[in-house]
C-alpha cells in the first residue's frame, strides 16, 4: 500500500535546514501568490526537508472540495485521497524516476529542468485528468532539491502518463517509459522558417487570412504549417503550440 513516505526518498534526503532558511524562503511564496493571481493554473510549493506543501494556492478547480490551507496540512496525503488507487504506484515509479534524471543534472543546471507527467485527481466524484510539472525552486548546500515549484492545469491529453523530462529553454528532452522503466533521450524538435512565422503571426492576433497576406501564401498552406506545427510539438491548439514553442526555445 503506498504511503506519504514512498514520495520522499533516500537520493533526495534533505538535511540542515534552518529557522533561518525558512525566513528566507519567504520571497519565494510571496512570488508564488502574485503569479496564482495572474493564472487559472494552481502552483504549489513542496517542501522537501519538512515533507510537506510550504504553499498551496486556492484555485478550486484542483482542490477537491478542500480549501488551500486544508490541502497544506494533508500534503501528499492529498493524492493518497484524491489519485485513483491504479494510478498511486505510477506516481511513486515517476518521484524516484524524477530525481534519478535532477541528479544526473550539473548542479548549475537544475533549476533550468523540468518534469511533466499527467495523471487523474477524483473531484466531486469525477475523474480530471491533469497536467502537473515540476522544476527545482531552491537547492540546499550539497545540491539536493530542498523547495520545488509545481503548477498544475487540465491535461489536453486523453489518458495519464506523457511523463516528459525537459531543459528549460532547448528542445531537449527524455521521455520516461512505463514498460521499459527508464528515461529514452528524444530527437530534438525543429520547426522551419515558415512554421515559425505562423506561431510568431498568431501570437500576435493575426487571422489564418491576414496571416496568408502577410506571408503571401494560401490559408490552406499557413493551415498545413499550422498542422505541421502541431503534430511536431503534439499539441491541440495554437495557445498550447506557442506556449510550448516559447517554453523551449524553438522561436
Amino acid at each position: 500500500m503506498i504511503q506519504k513516505e514512498d514520495f520522499f526518498i533516500e537520493a533526495n534526503r534533505v538535511e540542515g535546514i534552518t529557522e533561518e532558511d525558512y525566513l528566507r524562503a519567504k520571497p519565494y511564496i510571496e512570488t508564488a501568490q502574485a503569479f496564482a493571481q495572474t493564472t487559472y493554473q494552481s502552483i504549489y510549493i513542496i517542501d522537501y526537508f519538512k515533507k510537506n506543501f510550504l504553499y498551496v494556492s486556492d484555485n478550486p478547480i484542483f482542490l477537491c472540495g478542500h480549501s488551500a490551507k486544508e490541502v497544506m496540512e494533508m500534503g501528499y496525503g492529498f493524492y493518497l485521497n484524491h489519485v485513483p488507487e491504479a494510478e498511486l504506484p505510477m506516481l511513486t515509479e515517476l518521484n524516484q524516476a524524477g530525481f534519478s534524471a535532477f541528479n544526473a543534472t550539473p548542479r548549475e543546471e537544475k533549476k533550468h529542468c523540468l518534469m511533466s507527467y499527467d495523471f487523474h485527481i477524483l473531484s466531486g466524484g469525477k475523474k480530471l485528468l491533469i497536467n502537473h510539472k515540476i522544476t527545482p525552486l531552491v537547492l540546499n548546500d550539497l545540491g539536493q532539491v530542498w523547495l520545488a515549484l509545481c503548477t498544475v492545469s487540465l491535461s489536453s491529453r486523453k489518458e495519464a502518463g506523457h511523463i516528459e523530462f525537459r531543459h528549460w529553454g532547448t528542445s531537449q528532452y527524455s521521455v520516461y517509459t512505463l514498460t521499459e522503466h527508464q528515461w529514452i533521450d528524444q530527437d530534438e524538435i525543429k520547426l522551419k522558417p515558415e512554421e515559425k512565422e505562423v506561431l510568431v503571426l498568431s501570437a500576435q492576433g493575426y487571422t489564418m487570412k491576414e496571416i496568408a497576406e502577410k506571408v503571401c501564401k494560401s490559408i490552406d498552406t499557413v493551415k498545413f504549417y499550422r498542422k505541421q506545427v502541431f503534430e511536431k510539438l503534439e499539441v491541440e491548439n495554437i495557445t498550447e503550440a506557442l506556449s510550448f514553442a516559447i517554453n523551449y526555445g524553438l522561436l
